[in-house]
């Protein structure tokens, strides 16, 4: 614990005693999002092995300020305290600027003790003018969702909503889940054809026994046949697809569109009010889908405090140094990349 004198505010490691009153403060703050919530401490420890040192400023039993951190130490991709990491968003959550002051006195204090390269905070806009910020890669797509299903349907862009009538004309069915077991075994498989290590299986069950009905899976099948799925995220009013996956045959049926229109479906009749499509990076496949969508970029603010390296860390698959690695990936047999995928992913929060 450390104390800030001239505010009584005290920073504390979080403890599962406070967990309850953590998730209080998150759910009630205007600017929280499902990856501040106090369960992925649990989730990335056991997961990945990784120490998560979360952090909450309070004082008078008051909490004003929550920050998510993670201590990642990786051969390949180096060693970071990273806030929120294996989430798209995170940072410093505060009610005051005291508050923001004592957490980052802290953290910065952490990246000291345990001597890593750099501070990183995933922000959607700016809290330290100050900081190095890579504002240019990364962009989330959000939009309001209508009550009416029909009104939702017709905001999708012409070409995009022929291909879900398509899909709905051809018999596609989307099912709900009790276990992301399926959405899985899908995902792995997409992330391997694009090169991409792939998360181990048990975080996949740790996510679903941790958030419980706050994370759902869908699996979208034609005739018996899953073609694609996602695992999304609930939190207050809106939802999150998040580890969403399909092959050449969910492409070629529009299973994929289909899914997404599904969960948009779903969302808009449960109330609902928001449909986040997450991070995408510039120039990537993805955003260009999530455009066609009809949902307009935001640029994601990734804020740094440089320790131990002179320029921002350039961990993705865009990288050029990457790209050997990437076509080699992709040539491994499904199984084995399966196998050897999580060692590596562990690595890339």
């Amino acid at each position: 614990m450390t104390r800030a004198a001239e505010t009584g505010l005290e920073v504390r490691a979080l403890a599962p005693d406070a967990k309850a009153r953590w998730d209080a403060f998150v759910f009630a703050h205007p600017e929280a999002s499902f990856f501040h919530r106090a369960g992925w401490k649990r989730v990335i420890e056991e997961s990945f092995g990784h120490p998560a040192p979360y952090l909450y400023a309070e004082s008078g039993g008051v909490i004003r300020g929550v920050l998510p951190l993670v201590h990642l130490r990786s051969r390949l991709f180096g060693n970071a305290l990273v806030s929120n990491a294996f989430c798209v968003y995170g940072g410093p959550l505060v009610s005051d600027e005291a508050a923001l002051r004592a957490l980052d006195a802290r953290a910065l204090a952490l990246a000291e003790e345990r001597g890593v390269d750099h501070l990183e905070y995933r922000c959607r806009r700016r809290l330290h003018p100050g900081w190095p910020c890579k504002d240019s890669l990364y962009a989330t797509f959000r939009r309001a969702l209508d009550p009416d299903p029909d009104k939702n349907l017709l905001a999708i862009p012409r070409k995009q909503r022929a291909v879900v009538r398509k899909a709905i004309k051809a018999g596609l069915v989307a099912e709900i889940d009790p276990t992301p077991d399926r959405a899985w075994e899908i995902y792995a498989a997409s992330v391997h054809r694009l090169g991409t290590p792939v998360f181990p299986r048990h975080y996949f069950a740790t996510l679903a026994d941790e958030f419980g009905a706050d994370c759902g899976a869908l699996t979208v099948t034609h005739e018996g046949r899953a073609l694609s799925a996602v695992v999304s995220f609930y939190f207050r009013d809106e939802v999150l697809p998040y580890y969403g996956g399909g092959g050449d045959a969910a492409r070629r049926s529009g299973a994929n569109d289909y899914m997404y229109w599904d969960l948009m479906r779903r969302a808009a009749e449960r109330g609902l009010e928001w449909f986040d499509f997450g991070r995408s990076k510039q120039g990537t496949g993805s955003f260009a889908f999530k455009k066609n969508w009809g949902f307009a970029p935001e640029p994601l603010h990734y804020e740094y405090h440089l320790r131990a390296r002179a320029e921002i860390p350039d961990v993705n698959p865009l990288n050029p140094k990457y790209r050997l690695f990437i076509a080699a990936w992709k040539r491994l047999p499904l199984g084995l990349a399966n196998r050897l995928g999580p060692m590596i992913a562990r690595g890339l929060g």
